[in-house]
């Protein structure tokens, strides 16, 4: 059975001099069962929305965004995948996508980006749970 995580509503500090792994583990304390994955856009005429992994975590988020504003974007358990992805693009010019744990492996959640962050949180317990990791 899995148990009942308590979720609060959380504020990351977005500022160009941290790095991206911070801003991960961060959001992995309140949602164990969901990753944050960056993505950086490239320069390509030929496709200008291609965006590629940041594969390399210690990067800075300088580094990865088009929007250098500093502030904070304020994460509730209750929003959806959809508007959170959408806010640090507004906001922050950053592409992340929010991915589900499942047993071993991390999943797209593009199907369900309208369920809650402690929705789609639940899941990946549910799914995760008896599996070693």
């Amino acid at each position: 059975m899995a148990s009942n995580i308590i979720h609060h509503n959380i504020a990351l500090e977005i500022r160009d001099d941290r790095t991206i792994d911070s801003i991960q583990e961060e959001f992995a304390k309140e949602f164990p069962y969901l990753k944050l994955e960056f993505f950086t856009r490239t320069n390509s005429i030929a496709n200008p929305n291609f965006k590629k992994i940041v594969k390399h975590n210690s990067k800075f988020i300088r580094e990865c965004r088009t929007i250098h504003n500093n502030g904070t974007i304020n994460i509730l358990p209750n929003m959806s995948i959809a508007t959170l992805e959408q806010n640090f693009k507004t906001e922050f010019g950053l592409s992340v996508q929010v991915l589900r744990k499942s047993g071993k492996v991390w999943l797209e959640t593009t199907l369900t980006n309208n369920w809650s962050l402690a929705e789609q949180n639940r899941q990946g317990e549910e799914l995760s749970m008896g599996h070693s990791g």
